[in-house]
């Protein structure tokens, strides 16, 4: 059974005080025949947008000052006559004339100034305004009590199907007043950089829980969700558990403009381990929200929501309502092409898991797992996300990407794991203690230090081009150079045991290119012949490969990289749920539905 709506759509209503006849023009029918064009059978309208202002008759916020209609009372009124959920949007951390009217409502750096985002100093009325610029709101004290209000009156007066609450950032912390008094209360040390965030999360957490108390009093079966948690780049999130309020998770990305196509698939597969609907957000904009005029093709919509499907996630694509109250119908138009082969396709998707036999140990470190993710899926090595706790007995394999201290705590599970015969593969840093000064586990090798040169060189040993497994059934394009080849950054250095296998050595260049001493116009060469360090081995059920090859993937994208890293995996991953031979855009996902007592494998190609 779906428990969140597959066909979603995320409306956004961010709309200046300077235009005039805000939703004059709104018609319920017009408004149900773009979402019926559209086949969406969810989305999420709105109460109060990025500028303060509130779509309906609030007798606590500020509506709209050229609103004359109910407006969030006519969508859902729209929505539920259709058999559409219409979970209500709410804006937190930017409120724009909140933020202008009560400066002391704003959350502030150490030094006291706005915590901002590209904010110039003396701006000018006439000057042009960048776009995604705001000053952060601190959601305690007096704004935490109007949030609190608002949603009491939300509730009280309208039918509610959840609340999508916006701008939650665990990454930036405060050092407001109220903060500071906070912190003193409590016993924290406002100069300890890691008592200001414990306190932030704490704050956040107090805020969440009191508004989530209030959603559920009246509304039980409401969804609830803040968005900005579930940024694989924020680990502030993970650390203190934020993203665990959220009865869903959206993960909110435009592949367009933040970072591509390979960002979703980790996410989603990470958001799986959580046993709760995941939902992906894209847009229907070519750039980013709020492009008023803005299309992506209808084709590239429904790669996307395959895509989506294909990685057990319901679809939802980001739309933003025309001052007037209008639906665009082009926009529905496209959106209905995708979610028509949607309507197809997601029984085979929806209220399933990921199923493999490769873990990936995620550290919540953006250059490092998405790397690692990006080599994986371009190679179509399916993965599952996998971590601390979890059980570890059917995954044949667990790759480790290169971030020191990611392992730390689990060193007994893994030892365990290892003893019953599974295998690991750490990247780089991903072998060593958060300290970063020796290695987490036993693993063959002795940490001696960082690389001394800007970059060094691989020699591939005889035995990995030799070694069994190290090829899958299927053709790849795998052959490895037999001369030493380029690394951009160098490796960390590692002295192995003499029971350890060799995979690889290190040659250094003759020198570090600076202004005492450069070559050319890149590089220093190397020196031919003089190795003195391990650039992967194996140790037993344990390879490690000394270099960061995730970072070095996702910065740099060098194919023998991936290659190098693909035939070290293959040597002790042999026995993959699914294998296939596609090109690199080329990706599979591999599902279980066990109530439907089927695997179901998704290929896709765009």
């Amino acid at each position: 059974m779906i428990t969140e709506p597959s066909r979603q759509i995320h409306l956004d209503f961010h709309t200046s005080e300077s235009l005039p006849d805000i939703g004059a023009a709104f018609s319920r029918e017009q408004f149900q025949e773009a979402l019926k064009l559209g086949r969406v059978n969810q989305i999420n309208v709105f109460a109060k947008c990025h500028h303060s202002w509130s779509y309906y008759p609030t007798r606590v916020g500020k509506p709209h000052p050229n609103l004359k209609v109910d407006l969030l009372g006519g969508q859902i009124e729209a929505c539920h006559e259709i058999g559409v959920v219409a979970p209500i949007y709410f804006t937190g951390g930017w409120s724009a004339h909140d933020a202008e009217t009560h400066p002391e409502w704003c959350m502030r750096t150490a030094g006291g100034d706005f915590v901002t985002h590209d904010w110039p100093a003396n701006p000018g009325p006439s000057d042009a305004k960048p776009t995604f610029q705001w000053k952060e709101l601190c959601v305690r004290g007096e704004y935490h009590e109007l949030m609190l209000a608002q949603t009491e009156e939300i509730c009280r007066d309208y039918p509610v199907d959840g609340f999508f609450y916006d701008i939650y950032r665990p990454h930036e912390i405060c050092y407001c007043d109220q903060c500071r008094a906070g912190m003193a209360s409590e016993g924290l040390d406002v100069t300890v950089e890691s008592d200001v965030e414990r306190y932030r999360a704490q704050t956040m957490q107090r805020h969440m829980k009191a508004l989530s108390d209030v959603i559920l009093a009246s509304h039980p079966r409401a969804s609830i969700y803040f968005n900005g948690l579930t940024a694989l780049d924020r680990p502030q999130s993970f650390r203190y558990g934020l993203h665990r309020v959220n009865t869903k998770n959206d993960l909110e990305d435009l592949p367009t403009t933040w970072g591509g196509y390979d960002k979703f698939p980790l996410r989603a597969k990470i958001f799986h381990r959580e046993k709760k609907p995941v939902v992906a957000m894209s847009g229907k904009f070519h750039t980013a929200w709020g492009e008023f005029g803005g299309f992506k093709d209808p084709e590239a919509l429904r790669f996307e929501a395959a895509s989506m499907i294909a990685y057990g996630a319901s679809c939802n694509f980001g739309d933003h309502l025309h001052p007037l109250g209008l639906m665009d119908m082009t926009t529905y138009k496209n959106v209905g092409h995708a979610f028509e082969y949607v309507e197809k396709i997601e029984e085979f998707g929806l209220n399933s898991v990921p199923a493999s036999n490769l873990g990936f140990w995620a550290s919540y470190e953006l250059e490092a797992d998405e790397g690692l993710a990006r080599m994986l899926l371009e190679e179509q090595i399916d993965f599952d996300a996998v971590g601390a706790g979890d059980d570890l007995s059917r995954f044949q394999t667990i790759v480790v990407p290169s971030h020191a201290g990611v392992l730390e705590g689990s060193e007994q599970q893994l030892k365990k794991y290892v003893a019953d015969g599974g295998t690991l593969v750490l990247l780089g840093a991903g072998a060593l203690n958060k300290a970063g000064d020796a290695t987490v586990i036993d693993c063959g090798g002795t940490f001696l230090g960082c690389p001394d040169y800007d970059v060094d060189y691989s020699v591939i040993s005889p035995a990995l081009i030799a070694a069994e497994g190290a090829d899958t059934s299927l053709h790849r394009s795998t052959e490895l150079p037999e001369s030493p080849f380029l690394n951009y950054a160098g490796a960390l250095h590692f002295e192995i045991a003499e029971s350890a296998e060799p995979l690889a050595e290190l040659e250094e260049p003759y020198f570090s290119r600076t202004y005492g001493a450069y070559c050319g116009h890149q590089n220093t060469p190397n020196k031919p012949g003089v190795r003195r360090y391990p650039a992967a081995w194996r140790s037993g059920g344990v390879i490690v490969m000394a270099h960061g090859l995730d970072r070095m993937y996702f910065i740099n994208g060098a194919k023998v990289h991936r290659d190098f890293f693909a035939r070290v995996l293959r040597m002790v991953h042999t026995d993959p749920l699914v294998e296939a031979d596609l090109p690199s855009a080329g990706r599979v996902s591999l599902l279980h539905q066990p109530q439907h007592n089927r695997y179901v494998v998704h290929l896709l190609y765009g």
